[in-house]
């Protein structure tokens, strides 16, 4: 196994488990904001590698990523370029949107920047992002329904940040639940700015009736995720690239779900062609709820078992004051509203999605900041 097959493999189950969405968006254009990112990794190539194995008469899906570019062009888009269905745009989506950017049937706005050593590094542009280029790609939908070529599907990425810390009894939490959020912490530039986007979205589907829909991502990971994007699996598989000891900057208290890459986008397309205008979703799975201690345990022996990993799992507290300010000490997600409206069912075990994202990380172990 290597990074090129986990990758295929991956492809083959999401386009065979998306096969009526994906059919749905064929012969239409789907444009993608900020594309070049971790979850575009999989949205774009999915597409692509269902375009190459639909059968003759079925048109194809034309995707359009529209990306600053701002920590540069990643080296599995790179390599797509050359795809006659695949078109890239420089944009930076707090700037007005290009006048000649023409008609879209679906839209998804994934643009921003998630990993909170980044997005507090710009707090302003991480709101602008999420609150004014939402605002306008909603706006172009309203104008493409009042010119009669209405807007198909649109999916707008919040975050299971919305959610804020919950009490033990609002764990697992589900899409009811309203959310214990710092408005003033470290983390509200990112977590406030997704809680308005999805108010923004509601009004816009019942006032206007604008097919948009929220998806809530629980701690996704997986090929696409670079190396160095300073969230917690990438910064143990650095360590482990790297042949030192995992650091550890907490207690390793706090507890998650991961959810792998391939079950995340297969979820997010099924938002997109099945969702509930106006509603949001949680995509994640619901066990094993892990600590993450226990996570750099089971990282550091896989590590052993496929390269041969001789480094230990080590404490240290971390430089910055304000790493853990506002940080969850527990998140997991009820996604029974995904399994019964979309029929969504993830499948990828924790080992298996570890060990996929190790072998994966192998042979991906440069990346500009994320």
């Amino acid at each position: 196994m290597n990074a090129k097959k986990v990758v295929t493999l991956d492809l083959d189950a999401m386009c065979g488990n998306l096969k009526e969405d994906l059919i749905r968006i064929s012969g239409k254009r789907l444009l993608l904001t900020g594309g070049a990112g971790f979850l575009g990794h999989y949205f774009v190539q999915a597409a692509l590698h269902w375009n190459r194995q639909v059968n003759v008469g079925v048109s194809p899906i034309r995707v359009v990523v529209c990306d600053s570019f701002v920590r540069g062009m990643p080296q599995w888009l790179s390599t797509l370029q050359g795809d006659r269905n695949l078109t890239l745009v420089r944009h930076d989506i707090r700037h007005p949107l290009p006048a000649d950017m023409g008609d879209f049937e679906f839209i998804v706005h994934a643009a921003s920047i998630a990993s909170p050593t980044y997005y507090r590094r710009d707090p302003i542009g991480t709101m602008d992002t999420n609150v004014n280029g939402l605002r306008m790609l909603l706006e172009y939908a309203r104008a493409q329904k009042e010119k009669g070529q209405p807007v198909e599907g649109f999916l707008f990425f919040s975050s299971s940040e919305i959610y804020g810390d919950p009490s033990s009894e609002d764990i697992p939490t589900p899409e009811t639940y309203r959310g214990l959020v710092s408005c003033t912490g470290p983390r509200a530039c990112y977590d406030e700015a997704k809680r308005y986007g999805e108010t923004l979205c509601v009004n816009f589907a019942h006032q206007l009736g604008i097919p948009v829909k929220v998806a809530r991502p629980f701690n996704n990971y997986g090929p696409g995720l670079k190396i160095s994007d300073r969230r917690v699996i990438p910064d143990f598989a650095r360590d482990i690239m790297d042949g030192r000891d995992i650091v550890m900057l907490s207690d390793g208290s706090p507890r998650r779900t991961f959810c792998y890459a391939a079950d995340a986008v297969t979820g997010y397309y099924k938002i997109l062609t099945k969702g509930h205008p106006g509603e949001a979703y949680n995509i994640g799975v619901e066990e094993p709820e892990i600590s993450m201690a226990d996570l750099a345990e089971k990282l550091a022996s896989l590590a052993r078992a496929l390269f041969g990993y001789r480094g230990q799992v080590i404490r240290q507290a971390s430089q910055d004051t304000s790493y853990l300010v506002d940080n969850p000490n527990r998140r997991c997600p009820v996604i029974t509203k995904a399994r019964t409206h979309l029929g969504y069912n993830p499948s990828v075990t924790l080992d298996e999605g570890l060990k996929r994202s190790l072998i994966w990380y192998n042979e991906n172990r440069q990346a500009e900041d994320a």
